[in-house]
């Protein structure tokens, strides 16, 4: 009896992410499609993975980048529209843009002792132009969520991580229940 329970709790860690996953991309899909009024599954899918990368091709050819940029320019001068522009700009180009921030894993010192700790990114290396030389801006990603915590901490409580950033990325959001990351 415990052998048979053993492999059923084995086949619901197996099928219910699959069937999870399948299922979020199928809702996905369809409603892609749906609001492109194309009768065929993953249709939409396919036509948005086209534009995209063809809009990503055009950006990178001068002519089009002139375009792009007085694009730009026209959001800047929106008030609301710039705040959710520049903001969804900043944190794409965070994550997988030229100018990533989050690639320097480090762990910080919450506490004076150093007893309490946290991952974190250095997103900022140096405050200075607000008169704080000695600290560093750290993001704290939140498990579970897309969301998390900017704290400005003094850089002598930021131990500097080796490794790959994305896997100290994905133990933190994932609450610590991954593979902890090796780092050098």
């Amino acid at each position: 009896m415990r052998r048979l329970l053993k492999w059923f709790v084995q086949g619901v860690l197996l099928t219910v992410p699959t069937v999870v996953t399948g299922y979020i991309f199928y809702v996905a899909f369809r409603r892609l499609d749906s609001w492109m009024g194309l009768p065929w599954p993953g249709a939409g899918f396919a036509l948005t993975i086209g534009l995209v990368t063809a809009i990503g091709f055009l950006g990178t050819n001068l002519l089009t980048r002139t375009l792009m940029t007085g694009f730009e320019g026209l959001l800047g001068r929106l008030p609301l529209v710039r705040l959710v522009y520049t903001a969804t700009k900043d944190m794409l180009n965070a994550f997988v843009g030229e100018k990533r921030r989050f690639d320097k894993a480090v762990l910080v010192s919450l506490s004076p002792d150093g007893a309490i700790r946290a991952f974190g990114f250095v997103t900022q290396e140096s405050l200075e132009t607000l008169g704080l030389r000695e600290s560093v801006v750290v993001y704290i990603p939140q498990a579970y969520a897309l969301a998390g915590h900017t704290i400005i901490v003094p850089s002598a409580r930021v131990t500097r991580l080796g490794g790959d950033s994305s896997d100290v990325m994905a133990f933190v959001v994932s609450g610590g229940v991954t593979d902890v990351p090796h780092l050098r």
